[in-house]
């Protein structure tokens, strides 16, 4: 077994933990020291930043729902894409699985409009 073929890819890899090693030397020698009290805070879009609980704060379920909304959409792209482009070759039961997919993906979005996930107040 010759490693010929891989030495490329060895070489690449090499490559890129030289270059970030370096980076990261080299920041501490080129970047500025000049810190102070405002540079050390947590940026929340120019408004003062609130102190959090110890535990964190409760997100509110909007943000899972929109997440969801995002996974269940994406997830069905995914699915959809390949069917799209092999509909010719499939017999009729490609059909009824993908009506059955998107029966489900259905439920879903039906779910996220009642748990108010599609409101924006």
């Amino acid at each position: 077994m010759s490693l010929s073929p891989y030495v490329p890819i060895i070489g690449l890899f090499a490559l890129a933990a030289a270059f970030a090693l370096f980076s990261t030397v080299a920041t501490r020698f080129t970047g500025p020291r000049r810190y102070n009290r405002a540079k050390l805070e947590a940026y929340e879009c120019g408004i003062e930043p609130s102190p959090q609980p110890i535990g964190g704060s409760r997100f509110p379920v909007k943000f899972y729902l929109t997440a969801m909304l995002f996974i269940v959409f994406d997830v069905e792209m995914i699915f959809l894409y390949p069917w799209a482009v092999s509909f010719d070759a499939l017999p009729v039961f490609g059909l009824v699985a993908m009506f059955v997919f998107i029966g489900a993906v259905f439920v879903a979005y039906a779910y996220e409009w009642r748990r108010g996930g599609l409101d924006w107040d």
